[in-house]
C-alpha cells in the first residue's frame, strides 16, 4: 500500500489534542470570537447543531414536554434560596451589576456609579430557579401536573479552560423541566429522558454511549439523582454527552412549587431537569474523526450528498449543470433514515480536487463528482467518506450509473450511518478494562506511557461521605474520575477496590474531558 497524504497535517496518534483543534479549523465548524471561551459556530458547525436540535426537539415533543423561554438574567436571590445549587454554580457566574456605562473622561466607558441594579443579576447558567419561581405561579392543583417545559437557549459558565464545543463559557443547549405528584412519576420522567438521550446519541450521532447513575460526588448540585450518557473518545478519554436528575422536592422547598392534592392537603412537587449541550459535537468529533478530517454520520449532516461539477468555464458546462440538476432533483426525491435526502450541487468556482477535499474535511457522507466524460456515459463518481481511500491509497471513487446510484443512495446512507456506530462501538467495547482488583492496578493501567489507555469497570462499595471523599482524592491524583454506575451491568461479586468491604455495584473509572 503506497503512503497515504491525509487531509490533515496532525494525525490523532501524534497529538490527539491539536488533531481536535485542527478539524474544527479544517472543516469550517468555528473560530475564536474575541471574547475568552466563546466561539462563532459557522455555518456547517450550526448545521450539525440544526440537525441535532430538530431531531431531539421531535423525540422532546412525543414525550408531551412543551417549549418555552425563560429570560437569560436571574435574580441572584433566586439562587440563594437553594444553598447547594449556589455553591456548586458559584464559581462559574457571570454577575451583572449595572445597567448604564459612562464615559471615563479618558476616552472610554466606566460602569455609571448610579445605575448600579438593587439586586445583581445572574446570567443564566441553568435554570432550576427562574423555571421554579414560574412553577409556583402555574401549579395550583393535582390537575395541572405533570407540567412538562423545555427551553433551547444559551447559558453562561465562567470556564477557566476552555475548549470549542467541548467546554466553552458560552454553550447552546436544551433543558427539560418537570414537575409531578409523585417520586415515582419524576423518577419515570427522569429515566425517560435519560432513555431519550441514549437513544439520540445512538441512533442520530452514531455515539455509543453508556447509560448510568453517577455517584453522590457528580451529582448536579441540589439533585437526589443525576444520571449520565458517557462516551469513549478516540483518545480512551470519557465525555459526558447528557445528564438527567431527579431533584426531589429540593427545589420545591426552594420556591414553593406546591399543589392542592387530591383529598384537598398541600404537597411539595417532584421536580427533574435534563440537558444536552453542543458539547455533543465535540463528541461526534472526537469519536468520528479521521487523519483526513471530520465524519459526520448522515443523520445529523446538513447536506448528506454534495454534487461536485468539473467546471471548465466553456459552453460545455451550461449541460453539465444541468446534468447535476437532474441528479440533485432524484436524490431529493429519495428517502433516507426517514427523511428526503439532502443534497447540496456546490456549482462554486474553483477546481474539483480541491473542493472535494473540502468536503472530506467536512465529512460529508458522500462526495459525488461528474465531468463532461461521466455525463456523456451516463455515470457519475461516487465516493464515500467513511471509506475513503482504497488499499493502493488512492481515493476510493465509484463509478456508477446514474441511475443505480440514485436508486441505492438511501441505502448507503443508512449503511454509512450504522457502520460509523458499529466501529465505534467495537473500538469502546474493546478499549474497556475488567477484573482490576486493586488501586494499584488502576494506577499502572492510566500510567504516562500508556497514551490511550481507555477505561476500567471496578467493584465498589458506595461509599458516602468523608469515605467517598477519600476516594475522590484518590482518583484525582491519578487525574481520574468515576463515570457512573451502568444501567444493566453485570452484579457486583467481590470486594471495593477503594475500601476493601463488600462491594454492591460495578463502576466505570476513566480519565475525562
Amino acid at each position: 500500500m503506497s503512503a497515504i497524504r491525509h487531509a490533515l497535517s496532525v494525525k490523532r496518534a501524534d497529538d490527539f489534542a491539536q488533531w481536535y483543534q485542527e478539524v474544527i479549523s479544517a472543516a469550517d465548524m468555528a473560530e475564536e470570537s474575541g471574547v475568552r471561551g466563546c466561539m462563532v459556530i459557522k455555518p456547517w458547525g450550526y448545521g450539525i447543531w440544526e440537525r441535532i436540535q430538530r431531531l431531539m426537539d421531535a423525540r422532546i415533543k412525543d414525550a408531551g414536554v412543551q417549549n418555552c423561554y425563560f429570560p437569560i438574567f436571574i435574580p441572584l436571590g433566586n439562587f440563594e434560596r437553594e444553598a447547594s445549587h449556589v455553591e456548586g454554580f458559584a464559581k462559574e457566574m457571570a454577575v451583572v451589576t449595572h445597567h448604564r456605562l459612562i464615559s471615563d473622561g479618558k476616552g472610554g466607558l466606566i460602569p455609571d456609579p448610579e445605575a448600579k441594579l438593587e439586586e445583581p443579576l445572574v446570567v443564566r447558567p441553568t435554570s432550576e430557579t427562574i423555571i421554579g419561581d414560574a412553577m409556583s405561579r402555574w401549579i395550583q392543583s393535582w390537575r395541572d401536573l405533570p407540567l412538562l417545559t423545555n427551553q433551547w437557549a444559551n447559558v453562561v459558565r465562567w470556564e477557566m479552560r476552555t475548549r470549542m464545543f467541548l467546554r466553552t463559557s458560552e454553550f447552546l443547549w436544551q433543558e427539560g423541566h418537570t414537575a409531578h405528584e409523585s417520586r415515582e412519576d419524576a423518577k419515570a420522567e427522569t429515566m425517560r429522558a435519560l432513555e431519550m438521550y441514549r437513544a439520540c446519541a445512538e441512533e442520530d450521532l452514531a455515539l455509543p454511549v453508556i447509560a448510568g447513575e453517577k455517584p453522590e460526588n457528580e451529582r448536579f448540585p441540589g439533585a437526589e439523582e443525576t444520571w449520565s450518557i458517557e462516551a469513549m473518545m478516540q483518545d480512551g478519554k470519557a465525555l459526558q454527552a447528557g445528564t438527567s436528575h431527579y431533584l426531589g422536592t429540593n427545589f420545591a422547598h426552594a420556591a414553593n412549587i406546591r399543589y392542592q392534592d387530591r383529598e384537598g392537603g398541600q404537597q411539595f412537587c417532584h421536580t427533574t431537569s435534563w440537558g444536552v449541550s453542543t458539547r455533543m459535537i465535540g463528541g461526534v468529533i472526537m469519536v468520528h474523526g479521521d487523519d483526513d478530517g471530520l465524519r459526520v454520520p448522515p443523520r445529523i449532516a446538513p447536506y448528506q450528498v454534495v454534487i461536485l461539477p468539473m467546471l471548465r468555464e466553456d459552453e460545455g458546462d451550461a449541460a453539465l449543470l444541468d446534468y447535476c440538476a437532474t441528479l440533485k432533483l432524484g436524490l431529493a426525491e429519495q428517502s433516507a433514515c426517514g427523511e428526503p435526502v439532502r443534497v447540496l450541487l456546490d456549482s462554486k468556482p474553483g477546481k474539483a480536487a480541491a473542493k472535494r477535499w473540502d468536503w472530506v474535511r467536512k465529512g460529508a457522507p458522500i462526495i459525488v463528482e461528474v465531468g463532461p466524460r461521466d455525463m456523456a456515459d451516463g455515470k457519475v463518481a461516487v465516493l464515500r467518506r467513511d471509506r475513503l481511500w482504497t488499499e493502493q491509497g488512492k481515493p476510493d471513487f465509484a463509478f456508477r450509473a446514474l441511475g443505480d446510484f440514485v436508486g441505492d443512495a438511501c441505502a448507503t446512507l443508512e449503511a454509512i450511518q450504522s457502520g460509523l456506530l458499529e466501529q465505534a462501538r467495537e473500538r469502546r467495547d474493546a478499549n474497556i478494562t475488567r477484573g482490576v482488583t486493586s488501586v494499584d492496578e488502576v494506577a499502572a493501567f492510566f500510567a504516562e506511557d500508556q497514551r490511550y489507555p481507555g477505561w476500567v469497570e471496578v467493584q465498589w462499595s458506595k461509599p458516602t461521605g468523608a469515605a467517598l471523599d477519600r476516594v475522590v482524592e484518590q482518583l484525582k491524583a491519578l487525574k481520574l474520575t468515576i463515570r457512573n454506575v451502568p444501567i444493566g451491568a453485570e452484579p457486583a461479586d467481590g470486594s471495593c477496590i477503594f475500601t476493601g468491604e463488600p462491594a454492591v455495584e460495578r463502576i466505570y473509572v476513566a480519565r475525562a474531558y
